[in-house]
C-alpha cells in the first residue's frame, strides 16, 4: 500500500511505502473499550467530609412515641431557632447526603499491555479509512487520499497563518470551516460548572519532531504530538476511531515496531475468527 507525499503548496510528489498496519482490520469496540480504560487515569478522585451534617445534637427522643411527631432526631435545647427540628440525617433540612461520593472510591482501571496496543494498531488503521473519518463528522471531500502523508517541511511551521494555508492547500477548508464555526455556548448545569463551550475535535498532528509546529495548530484547534507519544485518546477520542490525521514522512517511519506487531496480531485474529 503507498501514499502520496504531498507538499505544503498542495502538490504532490513521491510515494512512500506506508506499513501494513495501515491495512490492518479496524476493531472499533477494542478502540472504545480502552480508551473508556484510559479515560479514568484523569479523573479526579472527590469526596466529601464524613462528618458533614453529623456535627449536631440531634438525637431521637426516649421513649420516641406518644409525642404526636414524627421519630426522627431532632436538635436538643430550647429557646433556639433549631431547637427540636431534625437534624443528623438524611433528606432534611441542613442535613447530611444519602450516598456522598467517597474520595476512596476506586477509580483508575488497569489496562492490559497487548490489549493498549491492539486498539492502538486498530485506530491508526482507522485513520486510512474514509468512510470512518468521515462517520466521525470530519470534513475530507477535498482530500486526495487518506492517509495523509505530508513533507517533513511541516514541522518547522510556526507561524498560524502559514499552517492555515498550507492545510488549506490540501484540501482542508472545510475543516478548518467546521472548527470556526463549531464553538457553541453550553447553558444549564454544565455551563454553571466551568464547561462553558463545547468545541468540536480537529484534526491531529502526527511529527517525529516537533520543531514548532505544536504552537502553530494550537490557535486553529489542531492536537500536534510525536509519534513516540501516540496514545488511543488523541486517535480515538470519545472512544471512536476514525480521527483525521496528518502524518509528517519521518512520523510514519517511526512507528513503532511493537504497534506495528500488534497490527499483524489484529490480521491474525481476523483470520482465525473467519
Amino acid at each position: 500500500m503507498k501514499a502520496p507525499i504531498f507538499k505544503l503548496d498542495g502538490s504532490s510528489g513521491t510515494e512512500l511505502e506506508l506499513p501494513q498496519i495501515f491495512s490492518a482490520p479496524v476493531r472499533q469496540d477494542l478502540a472504545s473499550r480502552v480508551f473508556w480504560m484510559a479515560f479514568t487515569h484523569k479523573i479526579q478522585p472527590q469526596g466529601v467530609d464524613p462528618w458533614a451534617g453529623m456535627r449536631t445534637s440531634a438525637r431521637t427522643y426516649n421513649p420516641p412515641t406518644g409525642r404526636g411527631i414524627s421519630r426522627v432526631p431532632r436538635v436538643q435545647g430550647d429557646r433556639h431557632p433549631r431547637s427540636g427540628m431534625a437534624a443528623g440525617i438524611a433528606s432534611v433540612v441542613k442535613g447530611r447526603q444519602a450516598h456522598p461520593p467517597r474520595s476512596e472510591k476506586r477509580i483508575w482501571k488497569r489496562i492490559n499491555r497487548k490489549e493498549r496496543r491492539l486498539a492502538i494498531a486498530a485506530a491508526i488503521a482507522a485513520t486510512a479509512r474514509k468512510e470512518l473519518v468521515n462517520a466521525r463528522g470530519h470534513r475530507v471531500e477535498g482530500v486526495a487520499n487518506l492517509p495523509l502523508v505530508v513533507t517533513d517541511s511541516i514541522q518547522s511551521l510556526t507561524k498560524t497563518k502559514d499552517l492555515r494555508s498550507s492545510l488549506r492547500s490540501l484540501g482542508l477548508t472545510e475543516e478548518l470551516s467546521r472548527l470556526a464555526k463549531g464553538r457553541k455556548r453550553n447553558s444549564g448545569k454544565s455551563a454553571l460548572r466551568g464547561r462553558v463551550h463545547r468545541v468540536p475535535t480537529g484534526p491531529l498532528l502526527v511529527v517525529a519532531d516537533d520543531q514548532g509546529i505544536s504552537r502553530a495548530a494550537g490557535a486553529l484547534g489542531l492536537d500536534s504530538t510525536r509519534t513516540k507519544d501516540l496514545n488511543i485518546t488523541l486517535l480515538a477520542p470519545g472512544g471512536e476511531a476514525g480521527r483525521l490525521v496528518i502524518w509528517s514522512e519521518s512520523a510514519i517511519q517511526q512507528i513503532s515496531p511493537v504497534i506495528q506487531d500488534a497490527g499483524e496480531r489484529l490480521f491474525m485474529c481476523a483470520t482465525a475468527n473467519r
